[in-house]
């Protein structure tokens, strides 16, 4: 069995309640379906999680972990909360550029680079809806036409075929 260790930390962090998890060992198949109801748990009963999953001490994460990722960050969005990854390992950070989570969730070097992102973010303004526009009537457009195909080059008829030339018989000799 791999050793993992996760501890979780409150943090406050401008107006918002903040989960600092910190992942030091190995993430994989003998651990992390256990290891995955702890944060599930979190996420349960925060209103509004943001979760800083720290990887700076992970040292190797499975297949089954980066998809539990996934799903962490999919259940906190539902929430209206967001999950960042801090300073994972280079080999970490390469599996994950590599399944495409650096490309839903932020990744930063440190905690305080975070925690710097996430308290200059300003909250949400309360949208106001937009100032009625009358239409503007649009012009007409005239329908595509679609660009002309050459015609297929034409095929010859087959020929007929030519029957032997009808020769007479030799005319027989008649008494004049």
């Amino acid at each position: 069995m791999s050793d993992i260790q996760i501890t979780f930390q409150d943090l406050a962090i401008g107006a918002k309640n903040v989960k600092h998890i910190t992942f030091v060992g190995q993430l994989d198949e003998t651990n992390v379906d256990h290891e995955a109801k702890r944060v599930y748990q979190v996420i349960t009963e925060m209103t509004e999680p943001v979760l800083l999953l720290d990887f700076s001490g992970l040292e190797y994460m499975n297949s089954k972990s980066i998809g539990y990722v996934t799903d962490w960050f999919t259940q906190a969005t539902a929430k209206q909360g967001s999950v960042s990854i801090i300073g994972p390992k280079p080999n970490i950070l390469d599996i994950l550029k590599v399944v495409g989570i650096t490309q839903i969730i932020t990744v930063y070097n440190t905690l305080e680079e975070a925690k710097t992102a996430l308290g200059s973010a300003a909250p949400a303004a309360p949208e106001t809806p937009p100032a009625p526009v009358a239409p503007t009537p649009a012009a007409p457009v005239a329908p595509e036409v679609p660009a002309a195909t050459p015609a297929p080059a034409p095929v010859p008829a087959p020929e007929a075929p030519v029957a032997p030339a009808a020769t007479a018989p030799p005319a027989a000799d008649t008494p004049q």
